[in-house]
């Protein structure tokens, strides 16, 4: 065909090919399986000896796995508030793919990995959790051009499990108060907190003092998982509870060991020995978080402010709540009763009448 003279395929990625300055054919993928995309890039190339000059090739290095995972943990270091979840399960792919080029990642390699954490027991969720991690990995890989995109877009090819998602939560104010006066008293006001403000963990036990505004009634934190800032409203309760702990001159953190005036690591232990005692099985630190959602959405709050509150950047991560709310869709139908039948009622009332 005469348009595909200078752009040919190799595997699923298109490359073109003309005469530089000097003569010599020049070779150069376009990094995109579309054809249009390699004829722009050689139109460009074209116009570009036109006039004179020779094109800037950017060459792309043969990056590891290894090479990229210490570029996004520095990355994700301070801007994300699961950093430390994600160092973990980034570890574990750097043992698993070490030195392997970036540009020898493809779905089966990626299948497999999903393969063998079903294999080994892994929840959906976890494993999901994984593939996130990977995927965005690459994404970023791609943004810095240590990776074409073609090898992004074989990655992403791969689906994610289906999840049954647990929604787990306290169903009255009296079980909530049962578990506040279980817990000991360094962990009290990190479960109130958790409690009234529906922060994740990490956003809890990494609170610094910079961060709340008792004056003007808000915590302003990093508490969506894209790094975005939220402010979330303090109601007299948590009020109380961070009035009532001593605050260093220097600020610092919130929740900190008095002995090594470090950050809590985690409260797992604490916080597990607290449901044992109030008498609440199969209940985690998070769904404190689905606690805080669950009683808003119960209470009357719209899930637009829900999601809000929560930090949720897609609306449809906040509809897991919406059938605690059953009542607000009758109100709804009622509301429309009221008004397109109106004519019925009418109707109604001079049936009466006749009858009289």
């Amino acid at each position: 065909m005469a348009k595909a003279k200078g752009i040919y395929k190799r595997g699923n990625v298109y490359w073109i090919r003309y005469a530089g300055l000097d003569g010599r054919v020049v070779f150069e993928s376009s990094g995109s399986d579309k054809f249009r995309d390699a004829e722009a890039l050689l139109i460009k190339r074209k116009q570009t000896i036109k006039e004179g000059k020779q094109p800037e090739i950017k060459r792309i290095a043969n990056f590891t796995f290894n090479e990229l995972a210490d570029y996004y943990e520095k990355w994700i270091e301070g801007r994300q508030a699961s950093a430390k979840v994600k160092g973990y399960i980034i570890g574990e792919l750097k043992q698993r793919f070490g030195n392997i080029p970036l540009r020898r990642f493809n779905t089966v390699l990626v299948e497999q990995l999903q393969s063998d954490l079903i294999g080994k027991g892994f929840k959906n969720s976890y494993t999901n959790k994984v593939m996130n991690v990977l995927k965005h990995m690459f994404s970023k890989a791609v943004e810095w051009e240590m990776l074409e995109s073609e090898a992004l877009k074989r990655i992403r090819k791969v689906k994610h499990l289906r999840e049954d998602r647990r929604l787990r939560y306290l169903e009255s104010k009296e079980e909530c108060q049962k578990l506040v006066n279980a817990c000991d008293s360094h962990l009290r006001p990190i479960v109130i907190t958790a409690l009234n403000s529906g922060l994740r963990k990490g956003n809890v036990l990494g609170l610094k003092w910079s961060n709340v505004d008792l004056k003007n009634g808000f915590i302003l934190v990093d508490m969506s998982k894209n790094g975005e800032r939220v402010e979330v409203p303090i109601n007299q309760t948590l009020r109380n509870t961070l009035l009532e702990i001593p605050r260093r001159l220097d600020g610092g953190y919130v929740f900190h060991d008095p002995i090594t005036d470090k950050p809590y690591g985690d409260v797992k232990h604490s916080f597990s020995a607290a449901c044992r005692r109030a008498g609440i099985r199969d209940f985690h630190f998070h769904d404190l978080r689905h606690t805080f959602a669950s009683h808003l959405i119960m209470a009357g709050v719209d899930l637009t402010t829900v999601s809000r509150l929560l930090g949720h950047k897609d609306i449809k991560m906040t509809l897991r709540y919406a059938h605690l709310a059953p009542h607000h869709t009758k109100r709804a139908v009622d509301i429309l009763d009221s008004t397109i039948n109106e004519t019925s009622t009418i109707q109604k009332l001079y049936n009466q009448g006749v009858a009289g």
